[in-house]
Parts: structure tokens; C-alpha cells; sequence
């Protein structure tokens, strides 16, 4: 059992459990006695930190999820001195790392978007500020690439960030429902040539010649 003495890390251990559980069984689905078995605490513990389910799903969205995404799509990219060849690296990445049981979940945030955004609207905006993080970081990747010459400057990169988390979310999503990697192999690939037409065409040149 957790020392529950320690406030920060009880509640932790509670959304680190919340986000494990919500991933396996959904929202509503989710068994409040297994969080409490993974996180090691009481349900006492699990009432003073959060008072509700909801309030639980709302902390792991806003804490544990949104640092899951920034973690996995954004902070790779931050320092690439080529942020489509980092990008197209990190979808194989990505690609390479799906396990037979991740290709049966899906991704933990189109899971709960799927499940919850048409019917609370606490989850959805929650939801919606991740996908929105997640697009302006690329958006702000690709601008600072065009001022950097790696990026066509007709590209408009809020609506290129935008058409890049909704492929990458759909691969996912056409993967699961293929339960087939190969699937996901496909997607993958498509989404990489739509990074390489971004290229400035003397990058793009140069790169074949090399």
C-alpha cells in the first residue's frame, strides 16, 4: 500500500492507474476497485483528491494524457534540425513500436474522444485542447522550418499540422479496426510522402542525389 501521507504521490499513482484503466476499458466501463488495487490506495484517498469518476477522468485527460501526446509527438521534434525527416521517422517509430495488444486499444485520446466528446462536454473541451496543442506544436515546427528554407513557403502549415494529426489518428484508428499492422505499415507510408512533398523542391533534389 502507498504511504498516503504523501498527497502528490497518491495522487499520481491514482492517475497513472486512471489512465492505464481508462485506455483498457473505456470511461464508463472503467473499474473504480482495479485503479484503486493498481494505484495502491484506499477509496478514501481516491474521494479527497478527485470527489468523483469525473473528476478523476478529467485530472488523467488533463495531466496524464495531454503529457502522453506532447511526450510521443511533440518534444522529439523540438530540437530536429529537420523536422520532416524527424516526423517521418517518428511515424515509423511509432509504426514500429504498435504491440499486438496497443493495436487492440488504439490510442488512449481517440478512444476517450470517441467515447465521451458528443456526450460531456467537460471531456470534449479537455479533449479538444490536446488535439489543439498537438496541431499549433507542428504548426510552429513547420513555420520555423519555412523560415529556414526546409519548408515551401506556400505551404499553409496550420492547415498541414492539421491534415497530420487527423492521418496519423486515422491510421491508427483504420489499424485497429483491421486488428493488421500491415494496415498501419500502409498509412504510415502514405503519410511520409505527403511530408516529402513539404520539402522545398532543392531539398527534395539534393536528398535524392545524396
Amino acid at each position: 500500500m502507498v504511504d498516503q501521507r504523501n498527497p502528490v504521490v497518491t495522487k499520481q499513482r491514482l492517475m497513472q492507474a486512471g489512465f492505464r484503466e481508462f485506455h483498457r476499458s473505456g470511461f464508463e466501463a472503467a473499474d473504480l476497485n482495479r485503479i484503486l488495487d493498481e494505484a495502491g490506495v484506499t477509496k478514501g484517498a481516491l474521494y479527497y483528491h478527485f470527489q468523483s469518476k469525473r473528476g478523476l477522468g478529467y485530472a488523467v485527460v488533463t495531466n496524464i494524457l495531454r503529457s502522453w501526446i506532447r511526450d510521443r509527438w511533440l518534444r522529439p521534434l523540438e530540437s530536429a534540425p529537420d523536422p520532416i525527416q524527424a516526423l517521418q521517422e517518428l511515424a515509423e517509430w511509432g509504426e514500429g513500436a504498435v504491440t499486438p495488444r496497443g493495436l487492440a486499444l488504439g490510442c488512449p485520446l481517440q478512444r476517450l474522444v470517441e467515447e465521451l466528446s458528443g456526450v460531456d462536454e467537460g471531456f470534449r473541451v479537455r479533449l479538444a485542447a490536446i488535439y489543439e496543442e498537438w496541431r499549433r506544436g507542428l504548426a510552429s515546427l513547420l513555420s520555423a522550418a519555412q523560415g529556414r528554407g526546409q519548408v515551401r513557403s506556400e505551404v499553409d502549415v496550420e492547415m498541414a499540422s492539421t491534415f497530420i494529426v487527423a492521418a496519423w489518428q486515422g491510421s491508427i484508428g483504420l489499424a485497429k479496426a483491421f486488428q493488421d499492422v500491415d494496415t498501419l505499415t500502409s498509412c504510415r507510408l502514405g503519410l511520409s510522402a505527403y511530408l516529402g512533398t513539404l520539402r522545398e523542391p532543392t531539398l527534395s533534389a539534393r536528398r535524392s542525389l545524396g
